[in-house]
């Protein structure tokens, strides 16, 4: 069909959006498919093989050839950055990975697997369908949402060749050429509304397989594609920490550089392609993968000596308070201690005890923060803390049952039970905080408000209750008998105030005096919660107390 007889009209313009999103829904539904195969051990790998920048790129390319997302990878690592679990320097060597790991995608379009997608949908329904066990069911996913991502190409292709044919995109397609600047533009944008460098390097591929686009057009689209894709982890870093926005800001920076060098030297890489593409006779749709996996490991490379200087650079561009900073370091919780020296172990593990129990009461305090201003910062510093309190609960805890493998003495065995019965506290806190979050959110939502009265009291009770968290760790590292006693009084002080509180709000509500129905119902919800936050409270210094479970008391007896 001559090129005249085309009009946007013609154009299957449903295929084309209809295509995108289904391109879209297979890459999100094949990499949750992967992450639910994996379970946990996504972020086991990340957490474990990291400690070497170099391992960081290899473990952030292989996450990404699984889970098809670089921006998932990147927010995977800023949430590790936000809660302390990992420091900034390893971090950006698992973004840097992700760079890589994304080039997959355009590998496999090239070879032309779209060919072959509805296999892949009737084989992936078939095992989703009647798989009984949930890894099979998963796998059903998996290959479900790989069919789904190229028949989403597939619907586009046909569409997407007759786009170049039009008057008005042959014009465009002088005009980027002329003016790479111009695709450099447009494979940023686009890239920073479908949230997917993936589907604008496919679209890309299909074009340039067209003829519509000359390669030397095609590339800036590529470069541009790296930086629109960083705008997801720019999202997830906001209200984190300053480690957090810096590794942000860094995934930024660098894509940007690597973006800009290659459009400089566009003319040089062009015939580079150009002649790689003559040697091994690659198609059309191939040479704009290869030409995408170069890119991403060359700039790799380029930035790999690079990665201490552009955090230095982070650290002085974006300052941060003290205050926000999450520092956790499990390098006390050796194995081989465990192993070897049991007494010396459980003095590590209660180390890190200690700090658990300090970000709990940081996690109690942002929480009243959050109560008196309604500022969503302080929301999000708590789940930042409690994503830390977790996190440590595992490890605490995991290290502790390493210890029990091993001979524990009969004088250590009470520092091991008091040990497991206050992370365990100390994780049930978090959560209680966490709950109270949600209740706060409930009313604020709303526009709610509490009676000056009702947060008077509330108040009274989180101080009292942050007086008791500093008393039960005080005695987790020295026990004192007088502490016992004073927690003790403390705890009847707690319970008398959640009395007298429930007793004014239910005055309140007789004379009418509450006029926000949502705070009024779950008011008495919140007071309970911290009435048994101040009970977990108790609990550590009882059971440090008397360690021993009361069930094997009653059995001995």
């Amino acid at each position: 069909m001559p090129a005249e007889a085309f009009s946007l009209a013609s154009i299957g313009w449903d295929y084309i959006v209809g295509g995108l999103a289904l391109f879209l829904f297979g890459i999100q539904f094949m990499g949750d498919g992967l992450k639910n195969f994996a379970g946990d051990k996504l972020k086991s790998y990340i957490d474990r093989y990291t400690n070497k920048t170099w391992k960081g790129i290899l473990v952030g390319t292989i996450i990404t050839v699984f889970i098809q997302s670089s921006s998932a990878t990147s927010s995977i690592a800023i949430g590790f950055v936000r809660a302390g679990l990992m420091k900034l320097d390893q971090s950006i060597g698992i973004i840097i990975g992700a760079n890589i790991g994304t080039t997959i995608t355009a590998f496999l379009i090239g070879l032309k697997i779209e060919e072959y997608a509805l296999y892949f949908i009737f084989v992936g329904v078939l095992i989703t369908l009647f798989a009984n066990r949930k890894k099979h069911k998963y796998l059903g996913e998996i290959l479900l949402g790989f069919g789904i991502l190229f028949f989403g190409l597939r619907l586009m292709g046909d569409e997407l060749s007759k786009i170049g044919q039009l008057d008005f995109f042959e014009n465009m397609a002088t005009a980027m050429g002329n003016q790479p600047l111009l695709g450099f533009i447009g494979g940023t944008v686009l890239t920073a509304i479908v949230q997917s460098s993936s589907a604008t390097v496919g679209i890309i591929q299909k074009i340039y397989d067209s003829g519509a686009l000359t390669l030397y057009a095609s590339l800036p689209f590529i470069f541009g594609a790296a930086i629109g894709t960083t705008i997801t982890a720019v999202f997830a870093s906001i209200g984190g920490s300053a480690s957090a926005r810096r590794a942000a800001y860094i995934n930024v920076g660098f894509n940007t550089a690597g973006a800009l060098l290659f459009l400089l030297f566009l003319n040089p890489y062009a015939h580079l392609i150009e002649y790689l593409s003559a040697q091994f006779h690659l198609a059309p749709m191939m040479q704009i993968a290869i030409a995408h996996i170069i890119r991403a490991i060359t700039i790799s490379l380029l930035a790999y000596p690079f990665i201490k200087w552009m955090v230095a650079l982070s650290r002085k561009l974006i300052k941060s308070d003290h205050s926000e900073q999450i520092e956790l370091d499990f390098t006390g919780l050796d194995p081989t201690l465990a192993a070897t020296l049991p007494a010396a172990a459980l003095e590590a593990s209660a180390k890190a005890t200690i700090k658990m129990g300090e970000l709990a009461i940081d996690e109690i305090k942002e929480t009243q923060k959050f109560f008196n201003t309604k500022s969503g910062k302080y929301r999000a510093s708590a789940a930042q803390l409690e994503d830390a309190v977790n996190t440590l609960d595992s490890k605490i805890t995991e290290y502790l049952t390493s210890i029990s493998h091993n001979a524990v003495s009969p004088d250590d065995i009470d520092a091991f039970l008091g040990n497991i019965q206050v992370v365990k506290n100390l994780e049930r806190i978090g959560d209680i905080a966490m709950n109270l979050n949600e209740f706060y959110d409930m009313v604020y939502d709303d526009k709610g408000l509490f009676t000056e009265q009702a947060m008077q009291d509330v108040n009274e009770m989180y101080e009292l209750i942050i007086r008791m968290m500093d008393f039960s760790i005080g005695y987790f590292m020295e026990p004192d008998e007088s502490l016992r006693m004073v927690m003790s009084e403390k705890e009847d002080e707690l319970d008398l105030l959640f009395e007298k509180a429930k007793r004014r709000h239910f005055a309140r509500m007789s004379k009418n005096e509450c006029s926000d129905p949502i705070a009024s119902s779950i008011y008495v919800d919140i007071l309970s919660n911290l009435e048994r936050m101040g009970d977990h409270t108790h609990n550590i210094i009882k059971l440090l107390h008397d360690p021993t479970p009361h069930h094997e008391l009653k059995a001995e007896a």
